[in-house]
């Protein structure tokens, strides 16, 4: 049989592997400053761009995109090549793909700290880096099938159908969740409203999860561990069933994010039960990465790569079983909004994600290099202190988020709450500082590894072009009792498409419904527009990250609607592009905060959050006193809100601003009425606060659940 020779490019993999350390020790800071601004408050420097709201989204995506992309990025380029026997299709197009990312990256967390967002978690990234990022996915998709079409191997490997499945299905619900309105160069509005837009963005969000954050680290794991462990993967049928079942039923699970919410109650039942499915593919591939080391557990305790690779297993699988005990009704009620969903995803990002990151680099950069790794004993050192750090950051979460459910929800002998919201933030301040210190220990790990890859590549001689030889692919026909499913491996378009739709059925089934049955979310005539001035003051919302501490959801539970008030009705939020409901309680609820307290309260509490909220930890916000609105932006936005079926009177966005004027003066003068407010401006140096962001976000915060007539604080729910 002729031998065809040709090489493998390594470069593209090493771009990667660097790219990967360097944005994982970014995302690893960022994560750690976070932690610390919750312990201590101090750390938010005064200043917009640091302030917690701004800089959780930075770290999230520094994590989820910077790091774990690029790690995606180098073990597909590195193991795509040997599986298929064939260079990249492109080389043009692999450094097209790698600057493209990274460029994405800068200027993604350059907006970020500027306050360009959409308020959509892990989705925050303004309109155009979201066609940015559709344009570099294709030409991924396009070097990636195009390397798999000029293939020499017959079979597609299991790690390859993950591959596929992982670029279609990142394409769908990028392109379905990213559908908004410009209202300007870096200011959208989503397309979807309230309800509709909140299933659309966890059908993303869990998603998100699923397919970026699992399925290509699923394909890294069957192709980097056998490779690490020198022997074949357990059960070629188990990955069959694993990869199937987990890509179909994986897509359904989305709703779980909502439980109790004013989402309709089909579609929460749908996602739970889907979520609870989900056990049985994700430990089938569990239990098919630990069975690939049976016998090797002698392997195990002499290499680092494979440690690195058994935690981040053991951890996929302790996520995957919490995940479906997380969507179980009676749990949720307990865990939604709490420090408990942050030490369960923190257990798969820092276990299963870094972990096998980790095993893949101390694998790859001696392989390329052509060398050993520098010192075996610095990279224990790193598995001991990453190891340490997730207990210490995964453990005291843990404890906070029961702490919080049970002061939640306790009540007196009298009937009346037991705990304020902010006695809990004080009881649980010294869990968040434990967790930052497990946050620095696994930095300081991810510090040692940097050494230790540097002084590794510089031992050795990087092999830029690695020869290789392999016999042309001849055409493979079917075989009378083969196995069935061999047929698909060999149709790499067939994959594609079969993985479509097997991605597919699920959102279709459940959003479809949402968004043509008009009973599923009944209109409420009371509820209005919000008013230019509002409108404004919530785009201040966003921009500042509110969201990401405060809910907007009061769900029907005795003591939500004792601290909160009336529980939201689906019909309160068809105006609210974006949806704002929130996924944790960093900070109090504030669905009914509107005419709660007075003007002032919100200005000093916005100024001087601890001296008004004594134990408070939320940030200051003294800028918004010297910054401004844009009024001549209002006539767009009222304009964009219409386009989107927002009932504005024709021809309202040109008196738009003779309405906020008129609001914003009448707050004003409100203001002024405070001695506090005018030592405030005379300290800062403001001599009108009539334009103002800080009047903006007052004017919203007092607008926020006023629509409805709401029972009184204290009543129960009637469901």
């Amino acid at each position: 049989m002729q031998m065809e020779r040709f090489s493998y490019d390594n470069k593209v993999v090493k771009w990667f592997a660097y790219a990967t350390v360097l944005w994982g020790i970014v995302g690893f800071l960022a994560g750690l400053l976070i932690a610390l601004q919750l312990a201590f408050p101090v750390f938010n420097f005064d200043w917009a761009p640091t302030t917690f709201g701004r800089m959780r989204p930075v770290h999230t995506n520094a994590v989820i995109f910077a790091f774990v992309g690029n790690g995606i990025f180098m073990g597909v380029y590195y193991s795509l090549q040997r599986l298929c026997k064939a260079r990249i299709f492109s080389d043009l197009l692999s450094k097209i793909h790698f600057w493209g990312w990274q460029l994405i990256i800068v200027f993604g967390a350059l907006s970020l700290w500027m306050g360009y967002t959409t308020g959509k978690e892990y989705a925050e990234l303004e309109w155009p880096l979201d066609i940015a990022i559709t344009l570099i996915w294709v030409v991924f998709g396009i070097n990636m099938f195009g390397t798999i079409l000029k293939r020499r191997e017959g079979h597609l490997y299991v790690a390859i159908w993950f591959y596929i499945a992982t670029w279609v299905t990142v394409a769908m619900l990028h392109i379905v969740n990213s559908v908004e309105i410009p209202v300007t160069f870096m200011k959208s509005y989503s397309w979807y409203a309230g309800v509709q837009d909140a299933l659309v963005q966890w059908w993303y969000g869990h998603n998100a999860v699923a397919f970026f954050l699992t399925t290509p680290y699923l394909g890294l794991m069957y192709y980097f561990l056998p490779k690490a462990a020198e022997r074949p993967v357990y059960s070629y049928r188990l990955s069959i069933i694993h990869f199937w079942a987990l890509i179909f039923i994986y897509i359904w699970a989305g709703p779980h994010h909502l439980l109790y919410t004013a989402l309709p109650d089909w579609a929460q039942s749908l996602g739970t039960v889907f979520s609870v499915m989900l056990i049985a593919p994700s430990w089938g591939g569990m239990i098919n990465g630990l069975l690939t080391l049976r016998g090797a557990w002698d392997k195990v305790r002499d290499s680092v790569v494979l440690k690195f690779m058994v935690v981040a297993i053991t951890a996929y699988g302790m996520a995957t079983f919490e995940g479906p005990l997380l969507s179980l009704k009676n749990v949720n009620a307990i865990s939604h909004f709490t420090d408990w969903t942050i030490a369960h995803v923190h257990v798969g990002a820092l276990g299963w994600n870094g972990f096998l990151t980790f095993a893949v680099l101390y694998w790859l950069i001696p392989k390329m290099f052509g060398t050993k790794l520098w010192s075996n004993s610095l990279a224990n050192a790193h598995f001991w202190l990453g190891t340490l750090g997730i207990i210490f950051y995964a453990v005291p979460m843990y404890w906070a988020g029961f702490t919080q459910s049970l002061n939640w929800k306790t009540f007196t002998d009298e009937g009346q709450l037991q705990y304020t919201f902010l006695q809990t933030v004080d009881m649980i301040a010294p869990m968040y500082k434990m967790r930052s210190v497990g946050g620095l220990l696994y930095l300081i790990g991810g510090i040692l590894m940097v050494i230790n890859l540097w002084k590794t590549a510089a031992l050795g001689n990087f092999m830029e072009e690695e020869a290789a030889e392999a016999p042309a692919l001849v055409k493979i026909e079917s075989h009378q009792g083969e196995h069935w499913h061999r047929w698909i491996e060999r149709k790499p378009i067939q994959l594609l498409v079969l993985s479509l739709i097997a991605v597919a059925i699920g959102g279709v089934i459940e959003m479809v419904p949402t968004f043509l049955i008009k009973e599923n979310i009944p209109t409420i005539t009371s509820v209005k527009p919000y008013s230019p001035l509002e409108l404004h003051g919530r785009d201040i919302y966003i921009s500042e990250g509110c969201y990401t501490c405060h809910s907007q959801m009061v769900r029907p539970f005795r003591d939500e609607v004792a601290r909160y008030g009336e529980y939201s009705k689906s019909g309160e939020f068809i105006y609210d592009h974006p949806f704002q409901w929130g996924s944790k309680r960093t900070g109090p609820d504030l669905a009914r905060v509107g005419k709660k307290y007075s003007n002032d309260w919100h200005f000093n509490h916005m100024y001087e959050p601890s001296v008004i909220s004594d134990g408070s930890i939320m940030p200051r916000y003294p800028f918004l006193l010297t910054t401004g609105i844009d009024i001549m932006r209002t006539p767009k936005m009222i304009k964009a809100m219409q386009t989107l079926g927002v009932p504005y009177e024709k021809g309202y966005h040109n008196r738009a601003n003779q309405d906020l004027d008129k609001q914003a003066k009448e707050i004003t003068t409100d203001l002024m009425k405070s001695d506090l407010v005018k030592q405030t401006m005379e300290l800062e140096g403001v001599k009108d606060l009539t334009y103002t962001k800080m009047v903006a976000l007052i004017a919203y915060l007092q607008r926020i659940g006023t629509d409805i007539k709401a029972a009184p604080v204290g009543s129960v729910p009637t469901h």
